[in-house]
Parts: C-alpha cells; sequence; structure tokens
C-alpha cells in the first residue's frame, strides 16, 4: 500500500521516514521528492509498505506525528490518473 505523508520538513531524511515506518512492518520504498533547482525537500513524500493491515497501523499511528518541529499528514496515496 502506498502511502501519502505531507508536511514533511526540509531537514528530514528518507532514511528517519523509514524507521519511523519500519516499527509497524515492512517498508518496501520510501521517496522524498526534491525541488530542481534548490534540491530542498518539497515538503511530502510517499512510503509503501506491503502488508496493507500494517500500513493502516501505521497511518493511524503516524498521522499528526511530529518530526522536525512539524506535525505529519498521514493518508492512503491517491491513485495517480489522467484526467481529460
Amino acid at each position: 500500500m502506498e502511502i501519502y505523508c505531507g508536511g514533511v520538513a526540509w531537514e528530514t531524511t528518507e532514511a528517519e521516514i523509514e524507521n519511523l515506518f519500519k516499527k509497524f512492518g515492512a517498508v518496501s520504498r520510501v521517496s522524498l521528492p526534491r525541488d530542481r533547482y534548490s534540491d530542498k525537500i518539497r515538503g511530502f513524500g510517499f512510503c509503501e509498505m506491503p502488508d496493507e493491515a500494517q500500513a493502516l497501523s501505521a497511518i493511524a499511528a503516524l498521522n499528526g506525528f511530529e518530526l522536525h518541529g512539524r506535525q505529519l499528514r498521514v493518508s492512503p496515496a491517491l491513485k495517480r490518473g489522467r484526467s481529460f
């Protein structure tokens, strides 16, 4: 299950996000997109967990969790699609 993480501080690393989610189960991927000009984190990211029950548990526990002085907004990621 892919999970959206919003409210991510610029100094946050992918390893920090992975360690937060690992407390709830296996993590297969973490991605924190960066701004192409400043190379700073864009304030959001994604975490993928193969087990849906563990992912839902992580979402419930980490939504509102404070990291680097900012509250994370954690929810299931919306499916990407084109709307023409």
